[in-house]
């Protein structure tokens, strides 16, 4: 049986093609990507270590392990940061759980006072999971606009993979779906990803559960939404960690002036209209 860890190893290696690190094609090889020989040779460790390690026969390796494999496969630092989390949770460091639970959805004053202040911005407090768990009205007007906030308790992850409407909303919506899948590895706790992934699995299907197995890095680029409204809004994403509550603060801003002139008709509330009076 595999394990996190060993599932991220081999995906990231079947991504790498030789020639990328200076390796010599070898020519045909039975899967795609690097050879398992070429990353032991690079990481200075067996093949057959490294064979144990992909198929979740050895479950802890040492920090120095670890580090020659990121450095064998070039891991970015974001990439980095999964391959320790992967590491930790496949050693058993979150082993002893119990039933899982949804996260808390509670948020500090403090935090509602400063999300206030961003009015009629675009801004939102979310954690890892994808619960919206207070937001502005200027992200309503965007984002609600095709229906992710109509349930009492909204979650994007859930949005994206069960709502046809999000195909329509996100330009891009596999690159989301990806980027919503790997965050479930970094939520709030490692038993309020498990519950969610338990209860979206059967819903979502094949969609979800292939993209949660990936483990390979989403690259967040500008959220490109096709508003209900007509126009299509490309945005920047800022996000502000809130690592005491495991929740973020996600601000959106317009990524070009086009953007920008949609988002202040969006945004502006219309001016009273005079009525007649019999």
């Amino acid at each position: 049986m595999g394990t996190p860890l060993g599932d991220f190893i081999r995906a990231k290696r079947d991504s790498i093609q030789p020639e990328t690190l200076g390796l010599p094609d070898h020519g045909r090889r039975r899967s795609p990507g690097l050879r398992r020989s070429d990353l032991a040779v690079r990481a200075g460790i067996s093949v057959e270590y490294l064979t144990r390690l992909e198929q979740g026969r050895d479950r802890n390796p040492s920090i120095p392990v670890v580090n020659a494999l990121a450095d064998a496969l070039s891991l970015d630092p974001a990439e980095r940061n999964h391959l320790r989390y992967l590491t930790k949770i496949t050693g058993g460091a979150c082993a002893g759980r119990t039933r899982p639970a949804p996260a808390s959805r509670d948020i500090r004053p403090t935090v509602r006072a400063t999300l206030r202040l961003l009015e009629p911005g675009i801004a939102a407090v979310t954690n890892r999971l994808g619960d919206v768990l207070a937001h502005t009205d200027g992200y309503a007007a965007v984002l609600g606009a095709a229906g992710l906030l109509d349930t009492p308790a909204p979650n994007l992850t859930r949005y994206v993979f069960t709502d046809p409407r999000a195909r329509t909303l996100f330009a891009d919506w596999d690159d989301i779906a990806d980027e919503q899948a790997f965050d479930l590895w970094i939520g709030p706790t490692a038993e309020a990803s498990e519950w969610l992934s338990t209860d979206l699995a059967p819903l979502a299907g094949p969609e979800f559960t292939r993209r949660l197995g990936n483990h390979l890095v989403p690259r967040r680029g500008p959220l490109r939404l096709h508003h209900p409204a007509g126009p299509e809004l490309r945005l920047h994403r800022e996000t502000l960690e809130l690592p005491a509550d495991s929740q973020q603060l996600l601000v959106l801003l317009p990524a070009d002036d086009e953007t920008a002139a949609h988002l202040d008709r969006l945004l502006t509330p219309a001016p009273p209209r005079l009525r007649a009076i019999s």
